[in-house]
């Protein structure tokens, strides 16, 4: 700066003395937080986070916007997939878990948009029977979404534990799932596209959750029909094999595949030669819109579970029934007076569940 002829060298600095420094830093995180005792503070203000044994610390909800990557620590790996790489991680602060979801961006362009698509529905999406998304971020050439942790893994890990699950606890399962389900297709006009047992989590609560966004579908409407040919084959609907414009009601037939998979404890179609597998996914496709739709046992199971099962399988989409219409079916609420406790089942049967 030049002032009356004068160069003056306003570097100024603020510091501490070398002794002082050393104890102020002790005080900082990683993200440069503040902290002394039961006291935060950061560029976004002042948090209080009692540190008294009686008194653990307030559990950080999704409109906190408190988090930061630098905040938390990282424990393992708990799943792979899709460009990217799920992990176990803890906050400094409060110990409360998370599963950090972290996607490399060098990745193909459909891969991109199906991520985008995710970031955009999980977003918006504020529902007890959807896995919470906290937070998302862009940093070095990876984006990293912050979800809530459910601790007993998916329903696909449980399976293989339990191989099947009696019909009481089937209920109480779908009763969830279709709650979901009635949030996405009629609030927010959304249809997954992707149902199947790895995509709906459970935890040490006893709840089920819907998770895994990339391939959904986002309609004008809850009437909405959509027509791209994407998902998981396994579970896919006849009509979206073919080609054909299909509605809310595809993820209905997954759901009943799902269940019946749960029931009987294998998938619902079988290859031609059991001992060989499928030979590529045209047989499995081929079955599903050749052959009549798969149904319970009815010499297995109650008459009300088949009759559930019939109402999601039924091969043109006119006669399948709605989420909301499911949800007063009568097998919905056959066991309500039997307390059902999904939690307690969930950690007896095995499941790897945390105990926080």
């Amino acid at each position: 700066m030049k002032k009356g002829g004068l160069n003056l060298n306003l570097n100024l600095k603020l510091s501490l003395p070398p002794s002082d420094e050393a104890s102020f830093a002790q005080f900082l995180t990683q993200s440069g937080t503040f902290m002394d005792g039961d006291l935060l503070v950061n560029k976004d203000g002042v948090r209080i986070v009692p540190q008294g044994e009686e008194e653990a610390p307030p559990l950080i909800k999704p409109t906190d916007d408190q988090l930061t990557l630098a905040d938390i620590d990282m424990i393992k790996v708990i799943g792979k997939g899709n460009g990217g790489v799920v992990q176990l991680v803890q906050h400094k602060w409060t110990g409360q878990f998370f599963a950090l979801k972290v996607i490399q961006m060098n990745i193909e362009e459909s891969t991109r948009k199906q991520i985008a698509q995710e970031l955009k529905i999980n977003q918006s999406s504020q529902c007890p029977y959807i896995v919470v998304c906290y937070q998302s971020f862009y940093d070095n050439g990876a984006v990293s979404i912050i979800l809530e942790y459910m601790d007993g893994g998916s329903l696909a890990d449980f399976l293989k534990i339990v191989k099947s699950i009696p019909e009481e606890y089937l209920a109480a399962i779908c009763k969830q799932v279709l709650k979901g389900l009635l949030y996405l297709h009629h609030e927010k006009h959304i249809i997954h596209r992707d149902l199947k047992p790895s995509n709906l989590l459970i935890n040490h609560r006893g709840e089920v959750k819907i998770t895994d966004f990339g391939v959904s579908a986002i309609m004008a409407s809850t009437s909405g029909l959509a027509n791209s040919f994407i998902g998981t084959y396994n579970y896919m609907s006849p009509e979206r094999i073919r080609g054909s414009m299909y509605s809310s009601k595809s993820d209905v037939w997954s759901l009943g595949l799902v269940l019946l998979e749960c029931a009987t404890g294998h998938f619902p179609y079988s290859p031609p030669d059991q001992a060989q597998g499928w030979a590529n996914f045209y047989e499995l496709m081929a079955q599903i819109v050749d052959n009549p739709p798969p149904s319970a046992p009815a010499n297995d199971f109650s008459p009300e579970f088949c009759s559930f099962i019939s109402a999601c399988l039924q091969e043109d989409p006119k006669d399948r029934k709605s989420a909301h219409e499911l949800l007063a079916h009568p097998f919905i609420s056959m066991y309500d007076d039997f307390n059902i406790d999904l939690a307690a089942y969930f950690r007896n049967a095995g499941s790897p569940l945390a105990s926080f």
